[in-house]
């Protein structure tokens, strides 16, 4: 597989499958399912979005979160708007796993049927691990919708045989926002 190039692509119109707490539902699990459209996260704003393959998995548990997390106030200081952090899980895993990490900042995107990630091009099959379809490790930031600077791991395609987490990390966002 050739690896996508995302830079100066526009972030495509997919709806996202969310929960939303909502008190007026009552009950042990107040929330109602949203749908929230990708075009609407990112129109007008400067984000940083990553994404990587499966909450409570090790390296997107113990490293790539915890890490955007722990930059988010330093990106936002460096003018980004929202952080999100993109998996191919439904709501209710990604709600746990956010609980899990204690994530307070970077808001967590569910794509449970994968359709935001085979729209950019990053879903990628990982049968040899027992996913099934998947997203591919990477980061991009954007303005008003456009992909400025993208962060793709090596390696691109199915069942690969290792989960590269060089280029995604936070690390590497801070500086190159650091050198606009």
């Amino acid at each position: 597989m050739t690896q996508p190039i995302l830079e100066e692509k526009q972030v495509l119109n997919v709806v996202l499958k969310t929960r939303v707490r909502d008190e007026r539902v009552g009950g042990d699990n107040p929330y109602r399912w949203q749908d929230v459209s990708t075009g609407d996260l990112f129109v007008g704003k400067k984000v940083v979005l990553f994404a990587l393959p499966g909450a409570f998995t090790p390296t997107c548990s113990t490293t790539h979160l915890p890490e955007y997390e722990a930059a988010y106030d330093e990106l936002k200081a460096l003018g980004v708007d929202e952080v999100y952090c993109l998996s191919v899980n439904d709501a209710f895993v990604m709600f746990q796993w956010g609980k899990a990490q204690q994530v307070s900042k970077v808001k967590l995107l569910p794509d449970g049927s994968g359709d935001f990630t085979r729209a950019m091009g990053m879903l990628v099959k990982k049968d040899n691990l027992g996913f099934g379809e998947r997203s591919w490790r990477y980061s991009f930031y954007a303005e008003d919708g456009v992909i400025k600077k993208a962060f793709i791991e090596d390696g691109f395609g199915d069942n690969c045989p290792n989960d590269p987490f060089l280029v995604s990390d936070a690390a590497t966002m801070v500086a190159y926002l650091k050198s606009r």
